[in-house]
This record gives structure tokens, C-alpha cells and sequence, in this order.
């Protein structure tokens, strides 16, 4: 999100923080900075205060240490994109101290954000094939990209209560049997991947529309309220026909008209229009990769994810939402599919499958004859806890490989960060507290804690330089878990 983050020459620190709302909610955005982050930990400032100056407004306050003494000036200054100003009032100010300010608003601006967001009309299309409804409320599916797409361990969960059935009726052949069956899933789960998708991207058709229109939340209830989904959908068809058909892209102007004609008189300052190459980016990011160019499908959810499945580079196939096309700018896409394309470069469903696998053939073919009283009693559940937690740290050490590849390849390892931060702003919002940091580490998600993520690319000086990208990350993340315990 934030770009700068340079050293000025009075020993300030300034940051270029970009954000999605319209120049006329900035004013908003600072007096909800001001409400629900500076009043709420009154005892950490003072002087706060707000102003404008030729009608641009800002905000400005002054951070206090433990010990009550003024610490950090900052300066919020309300222009499109914001601008962050960080002064050091005493000589040694701890660096983390800098850092979590800026943090700090950057999690504040992504609150408001989402609660724009949250009566906001959302309108996207790809060209040429059928207008399908967004999904707003999809979070179901988050999980499910996640963990089958990426690392595959949900089947190894799956599979985890089908073994004790199957084995009623096929007894000791019963690990083959699943194991080859999960071997299918994973080799063919590039057209599972497709399947689940609303939309193909091809270079014939390549681009995502993307229409935004932003009202109160009064007047959004009363909205959705009066107009049906089925009218909805009649109002994306005949955006839809009126400009993208005829123009080639979104009109506001347009889809103003279309708006009154069903009775609807919208302002034409709360609609934006984007319009993302969706097959350039992927097409450029495989292009840094060396690989050929993928399938690439667009599920039409507002939740922000993406994922690569298939067997190989040359088997992939690149999932993206429409939900990360609204929040994230171009160039966090490409890092973000960098990342994901680093999974592919990795193998990482395979090594997972044969992680899984092998666990799966140790238990039932070596630890079951000869510790038979571990699955007839409780301390099968305690050895489950105990595994999954293994194989979910390890799965970690792949995800963390897969930012530093696309910090080598894509060579923008803090603008990757900074798409971190826009989507995982409530964890780390969770991971202040050094309590649930520790529990991050072994919680069942394949994901090192986002702090974490956040801060190793950060401090990437050189990513070209690391020559065993799997071997540095399992080293950082180890002491990363160390660290914790601090």
C-alpha cells in the first residue's frame, strides 16, 4: 500500500499511502482515523488537531513513549494518495517504533476502507461471456482456494475420516487406495481449479470491468431493499451492452444513465470505473517466471485471494477474484501472482502430497501394528493435533519461499508487502498482541503470521542474492517461531 518510505533530509520519514476511496471521503477517512484510533488510546497522544490548507485537509498529532514524553510527530495529509510524514522528536527512536505508525494508519485507512466497502455496489464483467452476480457474502470459499488449491491438505484432512470407513470395507489396502485417489485429485486439480471459476481469461478477451458505486449505509439497506438481484442483473446487462459492448470499457456517464432509468438517481462523483488486463499480468508475471503462459480463471467474488494449482509449471492454472482486482493496484497483483506462481516453480502441492502421504502410509503401515492403544483411545487426538501442527509449520516454510521467489523473480518484494498488509490488515491488527503471534505459529494455516511475512520483506535488501531461497526460509521462519517467545 504505502510507497517512499524514504529518509528526508530534516530526519523525517515521508510515505506515499495509496487508497481506493474517492477524493471526497478523505475528509471522512481522517475524522475516522482521528475517532477510532487517536481517542481510543487518548494516554498515546497528544495534540491532535486537524486542519486544511488550499482545501486539502490534514491531520496531525504527536505519539507519546512509555513514559509520557513526546516521541513522534505525524502528519496526515489528506491528498490522493495520502501522505504520511514521521518526525523523530528525540535522537534514538526505535525503528519498530517508526514502523508501527506507519502500520498503525495504514491498518486505520483499510478499516475504513472495508467500511466503505460494506455498502458499496460492486458491478464486474469480462467480455464475451455470461454476466454472472457477484458474490459479496463469499467467505466459504476462501478456505477452500486456500487450502486444496495451494498446499492440498485439505484432502489429507478428508481423507483423514474416510480411511476409518473405507477401511471397514477394504481393510489394510485402504491407505493405497486413498493415496492414489488423492494422487488423482492433485494431478488433475488444475480443471477442479477451472470448474469452481466463473470466467475464463484468454487473450482474446482479457480484461476484468470493474464498476464501484458508493452510498451511505442508510441509503444502501434502503437500496438493496428496493432492487432485486434479478434487477441487479438487469442493470449489469444493460451497463454491459451500453459500454463495454459499444465503448470497450465501463462509462460512468453511462452507467449513470442506466442507473436513472431504473429509477435510481446516483452521484456521479461516488461511481469509479477499472478496467485490469487480468491476461497481461499473469502473462508478464510467468513471462519473469520462464514459464509458459497458464489458464487463467476468474472467480467473481468480493473477497480478496488468488491461488495456483496444478501439478507443474506447465499444468498450472492461476485463480483470481474479483474482490482482489477492487483492492489491490497492478503492480501488488503481479506480486501477489508472483507468489503464487513461485508455488508452481516449487512444486509445492506435490511436496505437500508426498508429506501427507507419507504420513498417512507411516501410521497406518508402521504406527498402528505396533501402538495399536494410540488410535482405541484419546491419545489419537492428541497425535492428530501434534501432526497437523507439524505439517502445517512445515507447510509454512513453503509459503515463505514462495515470497521470497516472487521477491527475487518480480523484484518488488515491499510492494508484495504492501499487499499483505491491504489484505491481511485484521490479523495484523490480532498480531500486536505477542499471544496471538505465538498462537499463529501453530494454528492450522499453511501461512506464516502476516507481521511476519510483512516485516522479512520489508528487510530484503538484495533478494537476488539468496541463492537456496527453501533453505533462507526455513531458517526464517524457525527464528521467526523463536521469536515469539520473546
Amino acid at each position: 500500500m504505502e510507497r517512499g518510505g524514504e529518509e528526508t533530509g530534516n530526519n523525517s520519514f515521508s510515505y506515499s499511502i495509496e487508497t481506493d476511496v474517492p477524493l471526497n471521503y478523505i475528509g471522512n477517512l481522517l475524522d475516522f482515523i482521528y475517532q477510532q484510533y487517536i481517542l481510543p488510546q487518548g494516554r498515546r497522544f497528544s495534540d491532535a488537531s486537524t486542519r486544511r490548507v488550499d482545501d486539502v485537509p490534514s491531520l496531525t498529532f504527536t505519539l507519546l513513549d512509555s513514559m509520557g514524553k513526546p516521541n513522534l510527530y505525524v502528519e496526515i495529509i489528506g491528498s490522493k494518495p495520502i501522505q504520511l510524514k514521521i518526525l523523530p522528536l528525540e535522537d534514538a527512536v526505535p525503528e519498530k517504533a517508526i514502523d508501527e505508525v506507519k502500520q498503525d494508519v495504514v491498518i486505520a485507512v483499510e478499516l475504513f476502507e472495508e467500511k466503505v466497502r460494506a455498502s458499496t455496489l460492486f458491478f464486474a464483467w469480462r467480455e464475451g461471456q455470461e454476466i454472472v452476480p457477484e458474490e459479496i457474502h463469499g467467505k466459504e470459499k476462501k478456505p477452500i482456494n486456500r487450502l486444496f488449491l495451494e498446499t492440498q491438505i485439505l484432502l489429507f484432512m478428508v481423507f483423514i475420516g474416510l480411511s476409518v470407513i473405507l477401511f471397514l470395507i477394504l481393510g489394510w489396502l485402504t491407505p493405497l487406495v486413498l493415496i492414489a485417489i488423492q494422487f488423482l485429485f492433485v494431478f488433475y486439480s488444475d480443471r477442479f481449479t477451472e470448474r469452481i471459476a466463473d470466467w475464463r481469461i484468454t487473450e482474446e478477451n482479457p480484461s476484468i470491468h470493474i464498476l464501484e458505486y458508493r452510498l451511505p449505509p442508510e441509503e444502501y439497506q434502503a437500496f438493496r431493499e428496493r432492487y432485486s438481484r434479478d434487477t441487479l442483473m438487469e442493470i449489469k446487462k444493460d451497463i454491459y451492452e451500453k459500454s463495454i459492448v459499444e465503448k470497450g470499457e465501463v462509462n460512468c456517464e453511462t452507467a449513470h444513465q442506466v442507473f436513472l432509468k431504473y429509477g435510481f438517481d446516483c452521484k456521479s462523483e461516488d461511481l469509479t470505473a477499472k478496467k485490469v488486463n487480468v491476461y497481461q499480468l499473469v502473462k508478464r508475471a510467468a513471462s519473469e517466471f520462464g514459464f509458459s503462459m497458464p489458464k487463467v480463471v476468474v472467480s467473481n467474488t468480493m473477497i480478496p485471494n488468488a491461488a495456483a494449482s496444478g501439478p507443474s509449471p506447465s499444468r498450472g492454472v492461476v485463480l483470481i477474484t474479483t474482490g482482489l482486482l477492487v483492492q489491490l493496484d497492478e503492480d501488488e497483483i503481479l506480486s501477489v501472482l508472483g507468489h503464487e506462481f513461485g508455488h508452481l516453480k516449487g512444486r509445492d502441492p506435490l511436496l505437500l502430497y508426498g508429506l501427507t502421504a507419507g504420513e498417512y502410509l507411516f501410521r497406518f503401515y508402521v504406527l498402528f501394528p505396533l501402538f495399536p492403544v494410540i488410535f482405541l483411545s484419546s491419545l489419537f487426538f492428541f497425535y492428530f493435533w501434534a501432526v497437523m501442527t507439524i505439517i502445517f509449520f512445515i507447510a509454512k516454510f513453503f509459503e515463505a519461499r514462495a515470497d521470497l521467489l516472487s521477491a527475487i523473480v518480480i523484484r518488488q518484494p515491499r510492494v508484495l508487502a504492501e499487499a499483505l498488509e491491504k489484505i491481511g490488515f485484521r490479523r495484523l491488527m490480532y498480531e500486536r498482541t505477542p499471544s496471538y503471534r505465538f498462537q499463529e505459529w501453530l494454528s492450522l494455516d499453511p501461512h506464516p503470521p502476516i507481521y511476519f511475512r510483512v516485516e522479512r520483506l520489508e528487510k530484503l535488501k538484495d533478494p537476488t542474492q539468496i541463492k537456496q531461497p527453501l533453505v533462507q526460509s526455513i531458517k526464517d521462519v524457525t527464528n521467526g517461531f523463536l521469536a515469539s517467545f520473546e
